[in-house]
């Protein structure tokens, strides 16, 4: 997409530039979700209505290529140790935790998505009182939920009882909360959160 200046759009493309026609590249998937979340947490940081950040990956540098000076390449590097969920910080008093994913299905969100080490920090910020849920983006509908933890903790145990390897979208309109776009924050999710906690 160019902008009237002629200028080429930021937003990360879904497909590299050698395969435009053939493979997605899915490590970008969530990418422009992410984007929309950072840009709300921005509002609400500045409305000073809360302060949330997105967790940075902790990771180790093992080799770096320096070409010139201003232009270091990381060329390896790996993951110092699991990282929990994607986002965290402070609303009305409450510690809020959530993890942020997208997927291209159109009727149901596969648990493949979620590890089981993020689901137990969840669970522990859920035990202390914090204010825990995920934000499911289902980008092919442009819809996104608010799936409070202690009703995907059941959707999750029937995971691990091999019941069912997903959740349906069904059930997670029926038990999420659907979060219309808005222009500004993007994404409103605190305004779901109030719906459902008491904050």
């Amino acid at each position: 997409m160019n902008y009237p200046n002629g200028k080429k759009s930021k937003t990360p493309d879904l497909v590299t530039n050698n395969e435009k026609n053939s493979k997605i590249e899915y490590g970008k998937r969530g990418m422009k979700f992410e984007d929309e979340i950072d840009l709300s947490n921005r509002y609400y940081l500045q409305q000073d209505i809360a302060i949330i950040h997105k967790k940075p990956t902790p990771i180790q540098i093992v080799h770096v290529d320096y070409p010139k000076r201003a232009k270091a390449v990381i060329k390896e590097a790996y993951f110092r140790r699991a990282s929990t969920t994607d986002y965290n910080g402070i609303y009305k008093g409450k510690y809020i935790d959530f993890e942020a994913k997208a997927t291209q299905n159109k009727t149901s969100f596969p648990l493949i998505n979620i590890h089981d080490h993020q689901v137990k920090h969840m669970q522990q910020v859920y035990q202390h009182g914090g204010i825990v849920f995920i934000l499911i983006c289902f980008s092919s509908l442009d819809e996104i939920y608010l799936l409070p933890f202690e009703i995907f903790f059941n959707y999750w145990q029937r995971y691990l009882n091999n019941e069912r390897k997903s959740i349906q979208l069904k059930e997670i309109k029926k038990n999420g909360i659907l979060i219309p776009y808005t222009f500004r924050p993007r994404i409103d999710y605190l305004k779901a959160v109030q719906s459902f906690y008491t904050v």
